[in-house]
């Protein structure tokens, strides 16, 4: 594979990082196949050639189904709202493409099944967007947990707060449809699921309890006319894990104050530690036996010992951001497709992090733990 074609569905905030991905991973990764940012497709034509333009695309359409159809085409990366995922999804595992989605894969876990079933009955290979697992100080702490330095884990703390929905005065938009899914559970909530379930490893069952603040929005911005709003502003879930840990999951995009803080604090027999994407460059790790006097948290900076992160700068400390690690994303499919290896996260995880996100809305309506295997 000689190169590897985009077509890319969407150029709001997520599919600008997508280009920029494209454009930066095989400068920075010295990859084995080039990218071609082939065709954009966007809302309407006149959206499409001025993002295509700006963000060096071939091609623009205002059809995406054009876009999935095209010969030139090898991986449709789509950045779409949530509930537009399956037909586009659908769509490009019929034409034969590699896809690559942005989370959550689906509004719920059976849609996230179907999109799954036809994957794996069409052999094709799929990508989601959980980018945050991606972070070199991510990919540290689960070395560190995998490798027994702080013992058994027996307790995990998972959140994800940020503010963009505190307002309340701020308009209805396409999230707060239900259509594309419960609110903030699917979210925000699945990307501290998604760092739950890479830490420490399969979840069993949930026991949630979600609520809507915001109970109606403006149509518009300024408007009086109101619109009702039914999907979750804040949800907190305990759970168990299939190893025996336990823990607790949250998720809220009306905390105060909060910007982007996907965090999470794990406790092991003999150590503990703890990362908040806040601080993204950081990881805090205690263990047992210091000296009396001495006993606490230190913090580890990332650098170029960690994964990854040497192939933006050879100086530690020196930080990477969240654009960095789409790059990271980008580069690591690149990497499994010119290797004939299925990229991951995949279609099966996302679905396996859908089951725990419909587990926890479910468990909260009926007021009862929920088997995850019943989802």
């Amino acid at each position: 594979m000689k190169e590897v074609r985009f077509g890319l569905i969407g150029s709001g905030f997520m599919g600008r990082c997508h280009a920029q991905a494209m454009m930066a991973a095989p400068v920075l990764f010295q990859l084995e196949a080039g990218v071609r940012r082939v065709m954009l497709a966007d809302a309407n034509e006149t959206l499409a050639a001025q993002a295509g333009a700006a963000l060096g695309f071939e091609r623009a359409t205002g059809d995406w189904a054009a876009l999935v159809r095209d010969p030139d085409i090898d991986v449709v990366d789509i950045t779409a709202p949530n509930a537009l995922h399956k037909p586009m999804a659908l769509a490009a595992i019929e034409a034969g493409k590699i896809v690559y989605c942005e989370k959550p894969l689906a509004p719920n876990a059976a849609d996230a099944k179907a999109l799954m079933d036809a994957a794996e009955a069409a052999g094709s290979k799929t990508l989601v967007g959980f980018n945050y697992l991606r972070n070199p100080v991510v990919a540290t702490a689960k070395e560190i947990i995998d490798s027994g330095e702080i013992g058994r884990v027996v307790g995990y703390r998972g959140w994800h707060f940020e503010d963009y929905m505190s307002d309340p005065s701020a308009p209805y938009t396409w999230r707060h449809d239900p259509e594309g899914g419960d609110g903030v559970v699917g979210d925000l909530g699945s990307h501290a699921t998604s760092l739950a379930r890479y830490l420490i490893g399969d979840i069993e069952a949930v026991c949630g309890d979600c609520d809507t603040v915001t109970t109606a929005r403006p149509v518009a911005s300024g408007s009086k006319e109101m619109r009702p709003v039914s999907v979750t502003d804040q949800m907190r879930a305990l759970v168990r894990f299939a190893n025996g840990a336990k823990g607790i999951l949250e998720a809220s995009w009306i905390a105060t104050g909060r910007k982007m803080n996907l965090a999470c604090e794990v406790t092991g027999t003999r150590g503990a530690l703890t990362i908040d994407l806040e601080r993204m460059n950081e990881l805090r790790l205690h263990t047992v036996n210091q000296p009396v006097g001495r006993e606490g948290f230190k913090t580890i900076l990332t650098g170029p010992d960690h994964p990854d992160y040497a192939a933006f700068t050879p100086a530690p400390g020196h930080q990477l951001g969240f654009n960095d690690l789409k790059t990271i994303e980008v580069a690591r499919l690149i990497k499994a497709l010119v290797a004939g290896d299925d990229p991951w996260p995949d279609f099966r995880e996302a679905w396996e992090i859908q089951r725990v996100i419909d587990a926890i809305s479910e468990s909260s309506r009926a007021r009862s733990w929920q088997q995850i295997t019943k989802v």
